[in-house]
C-alpha cells in the first residue's frame, strides 16, 4: 500500500520543512553561521573533558547534527557534545581505559550505540513517557552537581597546571603565568560577552584572538600548553571493532544514563522551541532523531552527543525558522574540518578551560535549593542528596541521580500509599471541605461524611478500610456512612473486593452505606462485580447536593423529601 505525504513526513520529518526561498535560506544562513561559529570550540573543548581527541569534537558537530535534525519533530534544536555528556563520558570511561586512547574511543563509540540504540527504542514504541520518571529536584541536583564537579576538572588547566589533577595541582613545577592570563583573560571577555551580546560568537572571536597572540609570542615554543596539530578531513567511517561480554554489561548503565540525561536536556530546549511555535512536543520524534545521531556519533570515530541548550537559545535567537539553518551549520562546519584546522594549533587549552567553565557557570544555582526548601521539604531534601552523592561517588557520578530517582519514587509510593482521607463538613460557601481544619459541624449527629482524594487500587484500598473500621470502633453509634467519591477516578480489582469487604462489615453492624458522585468508570467495575445491587443499607446519589438533601446537611428539608431521597434503588452516577 502507498504511503502518503502524512505517513512520509511521520517517518521522514525533514520531508515537512518548507520549500526554501531565498529569503528564507538568507535568515537561515545567518543563524546556522552563528551557531557554527559557537560549536567549533565548543566542540574542542568537550572533547578535552570527555577524554577524546580534540578533533572528535568538530566530528560529533558535523554527521550527527544533520542526522538529529533530518529526523526530529524540534528542528531548531542544535545537535552535538554537550558538557554533562561529555562528563558521562569521561566518568564513564575512567575505570576502563586510558583517556585518549584507542580503546578509550572505541568504548566512547559503543556508548554512541547503545545509548543511541535505547532512545531509538524508546521513540519507535512510543516509550518516551518512561523518561519522564526523573522529576526536576533530581535533574536539578544532578546538574548542579555535575556542573560543579566540570568546574573542577578544569581548574588546573584554567590556572596553568595543564595535565595535573586538583590533587597534583601544589606539587610540581610552577604555574604557568600566561595560561593564567588567557584562561583568566578568555573568562571575562566571554563573560561580559554573555551578558552584553548574547547573540554574538564570542567564543570563536576569542579562540582567535587567542590563537593569534599565542602565535605572536611563540608561546608553544616556550612550552605552553596548545592545541596542537589536529587532522584535517572529514570523518571517515569508524567501527569500534568487538568487546568482551563483560565490557558490554560495564557500559550498560552509563548508557542508560547517557540517555536519560541526553533525553532531559533535548526536553529542556524542545518545550522552549515548540512553545515558541504553537506546537505540541512530539517527544517519541525527538527520540528517534537524538537516537539516530548518536549512533551516527559512534560511525564517526565520536562520543554521545545531545541537544545543547545554550546553542539551541542561540539558534533561536538568531532567528532560525527550520532545520536548514542547521544544515548551514553543519556546511560551515565540513568547510572548517577541510581548511582550517591548522588556525586552532596555537589555541591555549587554557581557552579551551575557559569555555567550559563560562558554559557550567550559568547552571550553578545555589538558591534553587533554597526556593525548593521553601516548597517542598521532601523535594529539596531529594535534591540535596542527588548533588551530595553525585559529587561524592565521582566519577561514577551516575549513583547521585539513581539516588535520587529511588528517593522520589519512594515518596511517590509512600503518598500513594497513605492517601489522604477526611471527615468533612459543609463551608459557608457551599463546597465540602475538611471538617477539622476547618473547624465546621457535622452534617447529621450519627453521620460520619468522608472523602477520599485517590484511586481505589491496591494500594489505598486497605487504608480506606482501615479508616472506616477505626470510625466504626471510635463512634459506636454510628448509624450512616458516607463517602463522597467524586475524587476516585479508578477501581482496580483489589478495590472493589475491599470495597465489597466495607459493605459487608457496615450491613453486619445495621450501618448504612452512602455514596455520592460515584463516577460512571468506577460505579461499571463495582457493578460487573455485583456490588452496587440494591439492598436496605445503600444509597446512591448521583450529586453532592443530592447527598447532602438527603442527609440533612442543606436546611428546608420537608420529611417527605428526605424519605424519599433515601430510596434504596441505586442512581446511576455521571462519568
Amino acid at each position: 500500500m502507498a504511503l502518503n505525504r502524512d505517513q512520509l513526513v511521520r517517518w521522514l520529518p525533514f520531508l515537512g520543512w518548507p520549500r526554501p526561498s531565498r529569503a528564507l535560506l538568507t535568515g537561515e544562513a545567518m543563524a546556522g553561521i552563528t551557531v557554527a561559529l559557537m560549536v567549533i570550540p565548543q566542540g574542542v573543548a568537550y572533547a578535552a573533558l570527555a577524554g577524546m581527541p580534540l578533533v572528535t569534537g568538530i566530528y560529533a558537530s558535523l554527521l550527527p547534527a544533520l542526522i538529529g535534525v533530518l529526523f526530529s519533530a524540534s528542528t531548531r534544536l542544535s545537535v552535538g557534545p554537550t558538557a554533562l555528556s561529555s562528563l558521562l563520558v569521561a566518568a564513564s570511561l575512567g575505570p576502563l581505559a586510558i583517556p585518549g586512547s584507542a580503546e578509550w574511543v572505541a568504548l566512547a563509540a559503543w556508548l554512541c550505540f547503545m545509548s543511541g540504540a535505547i532512545q531509538l527504542l524508546l521513540g519507535l514504541g512510543g516509550f518516551g513517557w518512561v523518561l519522564r520518571l526523573v522529576n526536576s529536584p533530581v535533574l536539578m541536583g544532578f546538574t548542579q552537581a555535575a556542573s560543579v564537579l566540570i568546574i573542577l576538572s578544569q581548574l588546573p588547566a584554567l590556572f596553568g597546571f595543564t595535565g595535573r589533577t586538583i590533587g597534583q595541582m601544589w606539587h610540581g613545577p610552577p604555574p604557568d603565568f600566561l595560561a593564567i592570563a588567557f584562561g583568566l583573560g578568555s573568562m571575562a571577555a566571554l563573560w561580559i560577552a554573555k551578558e552584553r551580546l548574547p547573540r554574538f560568537p564570542a567564543a570563536m572571536v576569542v579562540v582567535g584572538a587567542c590563537a593569534a597572540i599565542s602565535a605572536a609570542i611563540g608561546y608553544a615554543l616556550r612550552g605552553g600548553a596548545v592545541v596542537g596539530t589536529l587532522p584535517s578531513g572529514l570523518p571517515a567511517l569508524y567501527w569500534p571493532g568487538t568487546q568482551p561480554l563483560g565490557t558490554f554489561g560495564a557500559l550498560l548503565l552509563p548508557a542508560l544514563m547517557i540517555t536519560l540525561v541526553s533525553f532531559l536536556e533535548t526536553a529542556s530546549s524542545a518545550k522552549v522551541d515548540n512553545a515558541r511555535a504553537g506546537k505540541l512536543w512530539n517527544e517519541n520524534q525527538d527520540l528517534i532523531g537524538q537516537g539516530l545521531a548518536k549512533i551516527a556519533s559512534g560511525f564517526s570515530g565520536a562520543f554521545p552527543t545531545s541537544s545543547s541548550f545554550s546553542r539551541s537559545a542561540i539558534n533561536l535567537y538568531a532567528g532560525a525558522q527550520t532545520g536548514w539553518a542547521t544544515v548551514f551549520c553543519v556546511l560551515l562546519i565540513g568547510a572548517a574540518l577541510l581548511w582550517a584546522m591548522p588556525l586552532l594549533y596555537h589555541v591555549p587549552q587554557a581557552v579551551l578551560a575557559s569555555i567550559v567553565v563560562i558554559a557550567m557557570l550559568g547552571l550553578v544555582r545555589p538558591g534553587q535549593f533554597v526556593s525548593l526548601w521553601r516548597i517542598s521539604r521532601v523535594e529539596a531534601v531529594t535534591a540535596l542528596v542527588t548533588f551530595v552523592l553525585t559529587i561524592a561517588t565521582s566519577p561514577s557520578i551516575y549513583w547521585g541521580v539513581l539516588a535520587g530517582l529511588l528517593m522520589s519514587l519512594s515518596h511517590y509510593m509512600y503518598r500513594h500509599l497513605h492517601p489522604r482521607i477526611i471527615e468533612v463538613g459543609l463551608h459557608p460557601d457551599g463546597s465540602l471541605r475538611d471538617r477539622h481544619l476547618w473547624n465546621l459541624p457535622q452534617l447529621a449527629p450519627q453521620l460520619h461524611a468522608m472523602r477520599m482524594d485517590a484511586e481505589l487500587d491496591f494500594a489505598t484500598a486497605s487504608t480506606l478500610e482501615r479508616a472506616i473500621t477505626i470510625t466504626l470502633a471510635m463512634r459506636p453509634e454510628l448509624t450512616d456512612i458516607c463517602l463522597f467519591a467524586q475524587p476516585i477516578n479508578r477501581i482496580d480489582v483489589t478495590g472493589a473486593e475491599v470495597f465489597g469487604a466495607i459493605r459487608r462489615l457496615l450491613e453486619s453492624k445495621g450501618v448504612r452505606l452512602h455514596l455520592s458522585g460515584l463516577k460512571l468508570p468506577a460505579q461499571q467495575v463495582l457493578e460487573r462485580a455485583g456490588l452496587l445491587a440494591p439492598g436496605p443499607l445503600l444509597f446512591i446519589y448521583r450529586t453532592d447536593a443530592d447527598a447532602l438533601a438527603a442527609l440533612g446537611g442543606m436546611p428546608g428539608m420537608t420529611t417527605a423529601e428526605v424519605e424519599a431521597a433515601l430510596s434504596p434503588a441505586p442512581a446511576r452516577a455521571d462519568a
